[in-house]
C-alpha cells in the first residue's frame, strides 16, 4: 500500500472539481450542463476508485479508510449524484442554472469525504468547514430570492456558532488529552486522570457542533428555514449528503476516541434522541409547506439514527447504516416529487397544491404515497424496517424508554404522513403540474423501486453495512 493508492480517490475530486470550475471561468459559453454531467460521472468514477483503495491509515493517522468510510462515502456520492440529476430542470426553471452550482456541489464532497476519513481532530475540521463554505453559498444561491438570501444567511450566522463550538470543543479535548490523535485521544482518557470534568465538556462541545449539522434537536431551529428558503435542488442535498457524512463522522468520533468516556455522553445522546423525534413528531403537523414538513422530518429521522448511537453496540452502528441508507432513498424520492411540483416553470410548495393528483397523474401519486408510506414506517416498505433496526438496538442495550419514546413519536409523524396521501387521493383540485424530466423521473422511480425492493432482497444493505459496523470496531477496543 502506498499514500497515492489511498489518496487517489480524493486526489482525482479535487482535482477534476479544480479542472470544472477553470473550464467555467474561461470558457465563453455556458457549460453549466456540460458540467453538470461531469460531476456525477466524476461521483461514479469516485465511488469505483473509492472500492479500489486500500485499507489503511496515512499521515501519521490523519487520514483513514476502512469500510465504513468507504460505505458512508458512497452513501455521500450517491445522495449528491441524485441531487445533481434533480437540480438540471428545477435549476433552469428557476433561473439558477450557472457552472458554479455542480462545483459547489463536489467542493462540498470533497470535504464530506474528507470529514468521514479524519483521524485527527484537525482534519475533522478541515473537512468541516470545507463542506460548510460551500454549503454557505449553496444556501443562497438564488441571489435574486429574498427568501434564499436569508435561508443562506441564517445558515451563515448559525453555522458559524456551531464550528466556534466545535473549535472550543476540539480545543478542550487537546488540553486534556495532549494530543489530536483519535487513537491518542482514546489512550488518553483510558483509565486515566485527564478523563475529568474538562475532558467531558470537551466531549459536549465537540457533540453540540456537529449535532447542528445534522439538525438534531435543539440545535434544529436553522432547518425549517433554511429548507424553505433554499432553492429545492439545495435543500435535496442539503438532506442528504452532508447529514449522511457529518453522523457518519459522529459515530467515528463518539465511538472512537471518546469511547472511554461512554458514561458521560450515552444520557446526552439519549436525551437529543429524544427531542428530536418529539419535535420532529409535533413540530411538522402544522405545517403547510411540504418543505418545512420535510424539514421537521428530517429532525425526526435524525433523531431515530441517534438511538443508534446511544446503544453503543456494533448493532446499534449497524442498525444506524442501515437507517441512513434508506433515509437516503427516501429523501431523494421525496425531493424528486418536490421538484416535480411546478406550474408553468415555477415552484409550487404547498401541501394543499397537491389536491386531485390521483386524477390527473396516478403514477406521481403513487410514487410520492410510497415515499411518505416508507417515512412513517409503515410496514412492509423499507422505513418500517430501518425504524426496526434501531428500535431493536435501543432495546438490546437496554434503552427501553428511548424505544417507547420512539414508536409513540413514529404514530404521531403518520399523521402528517398520510396527511399527503390523503390530500393527494381524496381532496378535490386540479394541480396542473409541468411535465416532469427525464432526471426527476429517474430518481425518483429508482427511489421508489429500492424502497419496495428492500423488502424482498435486505441482505446486500445488511451485509455492507454490517462489514461497515465492524470496521468501525475492532480499533476502538469498545
Amino acid at each position: 500500500m502506498t499514500i497515492f493508492d489511498t489518496m487517489l480517490p480524493i486526489l482525482f475530486l479535487a482535482l477534476a472539481a479544480m479542472v470544472m470550475l477553470m473550464s467555467g471561468v474561461f470558457s465563453r459559453r455556458d457549460h453549466s450542463f456540460a458540467i453538470t454531467g461531469a460531476a456525477i460521472v466524476l461521483f461514479a468514477i469516485t465511488a469505483r476508485l473509492m472500492f479500489a483503495a486500500p485499507d489503511g491509515t496515512i499521515f501519521h493517522g490523519l487520514f483513514i479508510t476502512n469500510d465504513f468510510t468507504r460505505f458512508a462515502d458512497l452513501l455521500v456520492l450517491m445522495g449528491a449524484a441524485g441531487a445533481l440529476s434533480l437540480s438540471v430542470a428545477f435549476n433552469q426553471r428557476t433561473g439558477i442554472t450557472r457552472f458554479e452550482y455542480p462545483v459547489l456541489i463536489v467542493f462540498a464532497v470533497i470535504g464530506m469525504v474528507v470529514l468521514i476519513s479524519a483521524g485527527d481532530l484537525l482534519t475533522l475540521y478541515l473537512g468541516f468547514e470545507l463542506m460548510s463554505l460551500a454549503l454557505y453559498v449553496l444556501a443562497a444561491f438564488a441571489r435574486y430570492n429574498l427568501r434564499s438570501s436569508e435561508a443562506g444567511l441564517k445558515y451563515f450566522i448559525l453555522g458559524a456558532l456551531s464550528s466556534g463550538i466545535l473549535l472550543y470543543g476540539i480545543s478542550l479535548v487537546y488540553g486534556f488529552s495532549g494530543t489530536t490523535e483519535f487513537t491518542g485521544i482514546a489512550r488518553a482518557f483510558t483509565g486515566s486522570a485527564s478523563a475529568s470534568l474538562g475532558s467531558t465538556i470537551g466531549i459536549v462541545f465537540v457533540l453540540v457542533g456537529l449535532g447542528f449539522k445534522i439538525s438534531a434537536a435543539p440545535f434544529h431551529m436553522w432547518t425549517p428555514d433554511v429548507y424553505e428558503g433554499a432553492p429545492s435542488s439545495v435543500t435535496a442535498f442539503f438532506a442528504t449528503a452532508p447529514k449522511v457524512a457529518v453522523f457518519a463522522l459522529l459515530l467515528r468520533v463518539m465511538l472512537g476516541p471518546f469511547a472511554p468516556l461512554f458514561a458521560q455522553w450515552q444520557d446526552l445522546v439519549q436525551i437529543l434522541a429524544a427531542a428530536s423525534m418529539i419535535i420532529g413528531a409535533l413540530g411538522a403537523i402544522g405545517q403547510s409547506n411540504i418543505k418545512r414538513l420535510m424539514a421537521y422530518s428530517s429532525i425526526g429521522h435524525m433523531g431515530y439514527a441517534l438511538m443508534g448511537l446511544a446503544a453503543g453496540s456494533l448493532i446499534g452502528v449497524r442498525a444506524t447504516l442501515i437507517y441512513l441508507a434508506i433515509y437516503v432513498v427516501m429523501s431523494l424520492g421525496t425531493f424528486g416529487c418536490i421538484i416535480a411540483m411546478s406550474r408553468k416553470g415555477r415552484p409550487v410548495e404547498r401541501i394543499a397544491d397537491l389536491a386531485g393528483m390521483a386524477s390527473e397523474d396516478g403514477r406521481y401519486a403513487l410514487v410520492l404515497a410510497i415515499m411518505m408510506w416508507s417515512m412513517a414506517g409503515i410496514p412492509p416498505l423499507s422505513g418500517f424496517f430501518g425504524k426496526f433496526y434501531v428500535f431493536a438496538a435501543a432495546i438490546d442495550a437496554h434503552l427501553n424508554a428511548l424505544a417507547v419514546i420512539g414508536i409513540i413519536t413514529s404514530v404521531i409523524a403518520a399523521f402528517y404522513y398520510l396527511r399527503v396521501i390523503k390530500v393527494m387521493y381524496f381532496d378535490a383540485g386540479s394541480p396542473g403540474f409541468d411535465k416532469r424530466t427525464a432526471g426527476i423521473n429517474l430518481v425518483i422511480g429508482v427511489s421508489a423501486i429500492a424502497t419496495v425492493l428492500f423488502v424482498f432482497y435486505p441482505s446486500p444493505l445488511s451485509t455492507v453495512s454490517s462489514l461497515a459496523a465492524h470496521a468501525l470496531f475492532p480499533s476502538q477496543g469498545f
